[in-house]
This record gives structure tokens, C-alpha cells and sequence, in this order.
């Protein structure tokens, strides 16, 4: 059984910060002069075979701003380009920002799928509450996310040749001189594609346990994802790589002897049939990926454990792995700790490789319950094998996505079913794929995945 308590788990029992998360899909609103636009007409030009994890200037970024009572008005797509700060700005001063980050893939027939954005939107919330600022809403967020996703829809790579990594981004531009909250908050949303995050590819990483430098303290903001957590480990990061390691493994700021997290990823540690991962408590930010590794560990039959981890235990866990948006799953080859080199056996039924093989097999090709809206009518087919899934109010209509400012551009329309080398078409609608979980609560005492539905309950194909 999980022992802790999670800042997810509060929040999807609550509406304080956002509606009820179950899966309700929108439309993205259509702007003053709406229009129907698509990225330019050629495929991107991308050695898809060697992407790496580097920024790649796309088409398109959402903007949008928060009015006078905190309320985000209806967003733009612009062309992606540098945006407009104060020197006053609250980012630019006192460090108000929170950053998200998600993906957009490819499947083999075409179609274009998110993965759990909505966990991202709650993830945001939680820090916009933590940091004094200002937040879109779960819809909000899904919405501008989905709109960057088609709107660079050609930068998306082929099927198992990377994705589309979308980074929401929220920072204070509000101007300010005091210490206080920025005035006036802006939401934007931009995309890359990306392959492997890391510059061995897929091969093991060699990590090193940093015991001077601490990512984050107790009452800190190292639980949310602000853009101040992260400044501060590029120096351990720097010496670690120069002397050959792939990245840092954090140790907690009071003991100095449990282990927390890498510089970018959440790890676990595999001995028998039991798999361990740092309690979140303030210190570790709670992954996306990190909570459906476990949720997939607990599928399988495996015993997960949310724990003070000490770092003398890495020299007996059978096996070490990351997890991250951006890295995936990664297995780790070698710790060293102490001056001390910890090496792990590497093959192909690792059990982190198992594990991702089991989370992609669910985000390509689970079965599930497909939403077309044709006509303001809602076609449903429910998987007959699935009795379980519970069918909740899903409200899925066309997506009009506005006209950018400041560019005249073709109105071609995005397809979000147009094979990555072939001429966009026009959308006549949007289908979702959705996945429910009768266990909405995300109470972790029994297993959640029997059928994927908590796994798939974020999944959108757009």
C-alpha cells in the first residue's frame, strides 16, 4: 500500500481550485473575428531520426492575460515570437513563474493524442496557489494546450520517433516595486518537438548524489514546479556533467541522508517485488509520469511504497529508474555515492522497461470509448469488455481556433486527422478519447489500473 498523502489526490477531491476534474472536454472559444488557420502549408523540414531535446522555433503560441479580478480572458494564437515584459515585471523581480510540461504524440493512424493534460492544470493550480498568483482554469488550460497542439500540428514527429513537448508557461508581467504579488499574470503556451531528453539517447544514466547542494528545504516551494527551483541546481548539474555524469541526484536538506529526486526527474528504486519513490512532502514535485508509473505498478501486482528513502538503500535495490515528461522512463546504470560507484545489470525485461512498454502500449492503442460530436449529437461506443467505465457528462464540440494577430495567414484548416507529410484540411470536428475511472477519488488502496481507467482518464485525441 501507498503511505503518504498527496497534494493531487486533495485536490481532485476538491473544487477550490478548479472544477471537478472527471473528463469534460469544451470548445475552444472562437475570438471577436474568429478564423480557421493551420501552420504553413510544408511539412516540417526535421531530421526526425536525430531530434535530441533542444528548442526548435514552431508556428504558433497561445497568449493570454489575466484581467483586474484574477479571471484569464479568452486567449490568441500568435505567431511564437518574443513577447513584451516591464522591467517591474513580477517574473522579473521576485521570481513569480510556474512552468508545465506535457506532450503531444502521433498515432499510427494519424490522429493526435494528449496525455493527462489535465493533471498538468491542476499541477499549475496547486502553484499558482502556493506562489500568490493568479490561474487559468482546468478547462482554460486543456483548451490553449489543444489549440498549440494543432496549430503546430506539423511539428508533431511520426509515430516512435519523438513528440511534441508543450510547455505552459505562467509568469507574473504585471509591473511591480514592493514585495507583493504581480498585478496581472500572463498564460502562454508554446511547443517543440522533442526526441530523448537526455544526450546518450536511450543508454543507462550514471547519476551522482549531490551531499552539498539541495534542490529544495522543508516549507519550501520545491513541490510545485516554479521556475526558481530550478536556477539553483545548474551548478551541481554542470560539475556532474563535466566530470561524465548524465545528472544529480538530490539528498533531503535537513538529514542530508534521504534521497529526493534528480534535477528534472522523480526516481524509484525496484528490490523484489517492491517499488519505492520519495514521499512527496514539499520537497518533491509529484510527476505526471511519476503517478501513472505507479498506478501501473499497482496493476501488475506490484507492492508501491511513498517513503523516506535513505541513500544507503541504493546499494541493494535491484534496480533504479527515473521518470519525467521530458525523460520518460529512464533505467539508470550506475549511482555514485560516497566515492562510491553503485552499478545495476541492464537487460531487456528490466522491470522500469516494462513498465514503460505497458504506459505507451495504453496511451497508442487501449481500447476506448471514442466521443464524435456530429451535429451537436454525441455518438458513443463503449468498449463491451470495459463494463466498468463510468460514463460521465463529456461535452465535446468543434474547435474554431481564432485568427493570430499581426499575420495574415491562409485560411487552411487544421485536420486533426492529416498524416504528418500530407496538406492540412479542414476540420469538420474534433474526436476525443476518454477513459473514466470509477475510482475518481484517486484513492490508492486498491489497484487503480484493472482496465486502465484511471491511467486513460486524461486521454485526448484531437
Amino acid at each position: 500500500m501507498i503511505r503518504g498523502a498527496a497534494c493531487f489526490r486533495k485536490l481532485f477531491q476538491s473544487s477550490a481550485l478548479s472544477s471537478k476534474v472527471a473528463a469534460r472536454y469544451y470548445t475552444a472559444q472562437a475570438a471577436a473575428h474568429p478564423g480557421i488557420f493551420s501552420s504553413d502549408e510544408e511539412s516540417a523540414d526535421i531530421d526526425w531520426d536525430n531530434l535530441g531535446f533542444k528548442l526548435m522555433q514552431t508556428d504558433y503560441m497561445y497568449v493570454t492575460k489575466s484581467s483586474d479580478d484574477g479571471i484569464f480572458r479568452q486567449g490568441q494564437l500568435n505567431r511564437y515570437g518574443n513577447i513584451q515584459l516591464s522591467p517591474s515585471a513580477g517574473v522579473l523581480n521576485y521570481g513569480q513563474g510556474l512552468f508545465e510540461g506535457t506532450k503531444a504524440y502521433r498515432r499510427e493512424d494519424g490522429r493526435i493524442f494528449l496525455f493527462r493534460p489535465q493533471q498538468n492544470a491542476i499541477r499549475m493550480q496547486i502553484g499558482a496557489e502556493r506562489m500568490c498568483m493568479a490561474a487559468p482554469s482546468t478547462d482554460q488550460f486543456v483548451d490553449a494546450v489543444k489549440q498549440t497542439a494543432l496549430a503546430n500540428k506539423r511539428w508533431i514527429p511520426p509515430p516512435g520517433k519523438g513528440s511534441l513537448y508543450i510547455r505552459p508557461l505562467l509568469i507574473g508581467t504585471g509591473p511591480i516595486l514592493g514585495l507583493a504579488p504581480a498585478p496581472e499574470y500572463t498564460f502562454l503556451v508554446y511547443a517543440c518537438p522533442v526526441g530523448n531528453y537526455f544526450k546518450q539517447g536511450t543508454a543507462p544514466l550514471n547519476l551522482y548524489v549531490e551531499e552539498d547542494v539541495h534542490r529544495a528545504s522543508r516549507g519550501g516551494a520545491g513541490g510545485v514546479k516554479s521556475i526558481t527551483n530550478y536556477a539553483p541546481v545548474l551548478k551541481a548539474m554542470k560539475n556532474a556533467k563535466a566530470q561524465g555524469y548524465s545528472d544529480v541526484l538530490y539528498l533531503d536538506a535537513v538529514n542530508k541522508k534521504y534521497i529526493e529526486e534528480v534535477s528534472s526527474c522523480n526516481i524509484f528504486l525496484v528490490k523484489g517485488n517492491v517499488l519505492s519513490t520519495p514521499i512527496a512532502k514539499g520537497t518533491i514535485l509529484e510527476g505526471v509520469t511519476r503517478k501513472s508509473i505507479m498506478d501501473i505498478a499497482l496493476d501488475l501486482g506490484y507492492t508501491v511504497e511513498e517513503r523516506l528513502i535513505e541513500a544507503d538503500e541504493l546499494i541493494s535495490a535491484d534496480e533504479v529508474f527515473c521518470t519525467g515528461t521530458a525523460v520518460g522512463v529512464a533505467p539508470v546504470g550506475s549511482i555514485t555515492y560516497k566515492g562510491q560507484r553503485i552499478e545495476y545489470k541492464i537487460s531487456p525485461d528490466l522491470t522500469c522497461k516494462q513498465f514503460y512498454s505497458r504506459l505507451v502500449g495504453i496511451q497508442r492503442e487501449v481500447p476506448s470509448r471514442v466521443l464524435d460530436e456530429v451535429e451537436g449529437n454525441h455518438n458513443m461506443n463503449v468498449p463491451s469488455s470495459s463494463p466498468t467505465y463510468n460514463i460521465v457528462n463529456d461535452i465535446v464540440e468543434d474547435i474554431v481556433i481564432p485568427q493570430p494577430q499581426g499575420d495574415v495567414i491562409d485560411s487552411d484548416a487544421i485536420d486533426s486527422d492529416t498524416g504528418m507529410n500530407e496538406q492540412p484540411e479542414e476540420v469538420d470536428e474534433v474526436k476525443l478519447e476518454n477513459h473514466v475511472n470509477n475510482d475518481a477519488d484517486g484513492d490508492h488502496d486498491v489497484p487503480i489500473l484493472q482496465q486502465h481507467e484511471e491511467l486513460d482518464e486524461q486521454m485526448h485525441v484531437l
